[in-house]
């Protein structure tokens, strides 16, 4: 980066099955953002969404809905950014861009999707439009499906993940009682976790349901600004190193487990970052299923390949461990409102660098990793924030 760029306002709905609709989630978390940042919509240079849709919902030009947050939004560029479940993301990182080239000064970010006016089938199907289309066998599997294929692929190659998986499901559900705005507030034990019932059915074999995220309603919003316009900014947070990586779509074209995507993008982000692993202070990452959070534990550094149980064994990623991972709850229990996903881990990175995480607070914390993650590990964007405490 030529500059700094900071984040210095958040805006967050809560997450769940909500009765409002896209236009009022957009509007109410852009005004928090804004509102938290003390700038009005004059002030902001360009807007950008994140917003998956996949006929999820009937508006297809969402990104000018948020015009509706301020009269002095008017005329001002807003641009819609798709990619799949990075799209949150990819709209931050098409702020910062703006920003970089000298474009802008002050850019909303804003990510959001309504997700639960469909059923369960429609949601997943839509969904699987973000997987790989040109070859039929992939085509014919959900995302439940594929992450199911990793979780035995890991089984075969290293060992059973599912005890590991269970103990990241009951911890995320354990954080996400300290987040008022998460969807799921029950603490599920890892025996709960861990057992195939009439409650917890296997949905992918042998993923259960407590190994899956939430279909979820819900948006988030940041105000990103440049040195100049950060100035005088009450509170803000730096990126101190980003990094986007974007693999192969077809799944026989790559080894699964590797996660070379995640891998590569954390690892970047780390450098440009002047960091290691062992100067987080916290992650919140991509758990759409808990396999994923335990391959993530494993591309972020904390354990070898096939052993990211570790990771769970020397505490480290639980509340009071060394690197706590997703004390939101994360998607798991959070939610998982496609668009609002990257920007939600975004915002609350914020307020964790800022002391303002309320009952998720780690304290004093200097560096936190965010990483989302779009498709099978294909679209994958890492953030290194640091506390700017001048």
């Amino acid at each position: 980066m030529t500059q700094h760029i900071f984040i210095t306002g958040s805006g967050h709905t809560r997450f769940g099955r909500l009765a409002d609709n896209l236009e009022t989630l957009i509007v109410d978390a852009a005004r928090e953002a804004m509102a938290d940042a003390g700038v009005g919509g004059a002030e902001v240079d360009a807007v950008f969404l994140g917003h998956f849709n996949s006929g999820l919902v009937p508006d297809g030009f969402a990104s000018s809905l948020v015009h509706q947050a301020d009269p002095g939004l008017r005329y001002k560029p807003a641009t819609r950014c798709e990619n799949a479940c990075a799209s949150g993301a990819a709209a931050i990182f098409a702020g910062m861009n703006a920003i970089l080239a000298g474009k802008a000064d002050t850019v909303l970010v804003v990510g959001a999707e309504k997700m639960t006016s469909n059923s369960t089938e429609q949601v997943t199907r839509a969904l699987a439009g973000a997987g790989y289309q040109n070859d039929a066998a992939e085509a014919a599997l959900s995302f439940p499906q594929l992450f199911g294929i990793a979780a035995q692929q890991y089984r075969d190659r290293y060992g059973d993940p599912l005890p590991a998986m269970a103990r990241i499901a009951s911890k995320n559900h354990g954080n996400a009682m300290a987040n008022p705005l998460a969807q799921m507030h029950r603490p599920m034990s890892v025996e709960d976790c861990a057992t195939v019932s009439e409650r917890n059915p296997e949905i992918a074999p042998p993923l259960r349901l407590t190994d899956c995220s939430l279909i979820t309603d819900g948006a988030a919003a940041i105000v990103l600004q440049s040195d100049r316009a950060a100035a005088d900014a009450a509170r803000r947070v730096r990126f101190a190193g980003t990094a986007h990586v974007s693999d192969i779509m077809p799944m026989s074209k790559r080894d699964f487990l590797s996660f070379d995507g995640p891998r590569r993008a954390i690892s970047a982000a780390y450098a440009e970052a002047g960091i290691t692993v062992s100067d987080l202070d916290f992650a919140e990452v991509h758990d759409c299923f808990t396999i994923a959070e335990l391959l993530i534990y494993e591309a972020m550094g904390l354990a070898p390949a096939g052993q990211g149980e570790r990771a769970l064994d020397e505490g480290i990623v639980f509340t009071d461990g060394r690197t706590p991972v997703n004390l939101s709850g994360g998607l798991k229990a959070k939610g998982h409102p496609v668009g609002a996903t990257g920007v939600s881990m975004h915002a609350l990175a914020f307020r964790q660098l800022t002391g303002q995480a309320g009952d998720m607070q780690r304290k004093d914390a200097e560096h936190g990793l965010v990483f989302n993650m779009g498709g099978a590990a294909v679209a994958n964007f890492a953030s290194v924030l640091a506390a700017d405490r001048a």
